[in-house]
């Protein structure tokens, strides 16, 4: 028996540990354990054949038992697997040759070198299985949120721990522009990955996913976490903007009034979060032109003229709400095509004209402008004169990043077109 080293060593303490801090079952770590001692014993004595390793919890010892057959002295050729005769009437002196006899065997007797391979060997088996546990807890976890402290903060990244000190990485691709922690702050997230290739395990979670933004709904609105009121859709720029797309099947039911809240009551702890990201609930609809309206907002539409094969949509707006069509740094129109699956061009909508009327394409007019700006005007999709004098002077400069001077000869010599 091996009980002073199983004591020495105190593995069934340390294994009780691990179980209670790592979550790793009992049998597993007796499993472990086991394998740990035949693996040694093999590497010390080039074969683990006929052994027998029984730990014994409850007693807090563990014992090694080895199977030889009783061979003549003289004819020993593995001392492994073979005893002589002499030497096997020691342990039962009843034995014959040809018979097996089973004998206990101290594990410190393969020297201290077995000691601290064994040692080793059950500290990498540990990692292992405290690596396998971590990740198929976590595994399970992606798209959930999750709570846990900062503990590392580093220029790509910040480490956290969760309350079982597991190590998850919050990348700064994933860090809301304004968001600003230190050392020992709980921070909110979404797990987004889990990875153990390699023996190497990462968890990765997200403040700037939409599926982040979804399970903050979720948990602060409670007709969202009942499923009364689903979210369809979901565009964000992250600390900056959101649009929701909300429905309800149930009439009774405001989507986005409960969304929202009585004075944004109940979005208002969500917006906090995403570090006063403005937060549009619009109520979702199957009607291309209708949700792109809705998604607009507060910009008043006129008019729209949908390419559904493209996925395009040209927006007539009434002149007073361009700015507000297009957004602080264009992000209201960027939000509304990644929410309704539309490229979407803002035209500001004069009265008396016709959106139906001939128009000339941009190339007819290469003798008078330079081609590499017209090319550049048809790259953000302004093909035809009119297309170009229905979009602000302002947003033609900034959409073709064009000098002011060339800007006004463009609008100058299409306006003198249809002057004419």
């Amino acid at each position: 028996m091996a009980k002073d080293l199983a004591k020495s060593l105190s593995l069934i303490e340390t294994f009780s540990e691990f179980k209670e801090l790592k979550n790793i079952d009992q049998a597993t770590l007796i499993s472990v354990l086991e394998e740990s001692f035949r693996s040694v014993i093999a590497k010390m004595e080039g074969t683990d054949e006929k052994l027998t390793v029984v730990i014994n919890p409850s007693k807090g010892d563990c014992e090694i038992w080895r199977e030889r057959e009783v061979v003549a002295d003289d004819a020993i050729t593995s001392p492994q697997t073979q005893i002589g005769l002499t030497e096997a009437r020691k342990i039962d002196a009843e034995c014959e040759i040809g018979e097996d006899i089973s004998e206990a065997v101290e594990f410190a007797s393969f020297g201290r070198r077995a000691v601290l391979n064994l040692r080793q060997t059950l500290s990498s088996k540990i990692l292992e299985l405290q690596k396998e546990a971590v990740y198929e807890k976590y595994k399970d976890m992606v798209g959930e949120i999750i709570t846990a402290e900062v503990y590392q903060i580093w220029k790509k990244e910040i480490l956290l721990l969760d309350a079982d000190h597991n190590d998850i990485l919050l990348p700064k691709t994933e860090q809301i522009p304004s968001d600003f922690y230190k050392k020992g702050e709980s921070v909110r997230a979404v797990v987004v990955k889990v990875d153990n290739a390699n023996s190497v395990l990462k968890i990765l979670v997200s403040r700037t996913s939409e599926m982040f933004l979804q399970r903050l709904f979720e948990q602060e609105i409670p007709e969202v976490a009942d499923g009364l009121i689903t979210i369809k859709k979901i565009a964000r720029i992250p600390g900056e903007r959101a649009k929701v797309a909300v429905e309800s099947y149930d009439d009774r039911i405001d989507p986005v009034g409960s969304c929202v809240g009585v004075k944004g009551s109940r979005i208002h702890s969500i917006v906090r979060e995403l570090r006063n990201e403005n937060i549009d609930v619009v109520p979702y609809t199957s009607n291309p032109s209708l949700f792109i309206t809705r998604a607009l907002s507060p910009a008043k539409v006129i008019s729209i003229k949908l390419d559904e094969e493209n996925k395009r949509a040209e927006v007539y707006i009434d002149p007073e709400s361009v700015s507000a069509a297009i957004g602080k740094n264009g992000s209201n129109i960027k939000l509304t095509s990644k929410l309704t699956g539309y490229t979407i061009e803002v035209f500001r909508y004069v009265e008396g004209d016709n959106v139906e009327e001939d128009d000339i394409y941009l190339d007819e007019f290469s003798d008078e402008i330079e081609q590499w700006v017209l090319d550049i005007f048809k790259e953000q999709g302004y093909d035809t004169a009119r297309r170009v004098l229905a979009v602000p002077r302002e947003e033609l400069i900034k959409r073709t990043d064009l000098e002011e001077e060339t800007i006004d000869n463009v609008i100058k010599v299409l306006n003198e077109e249809f002057a004419e």
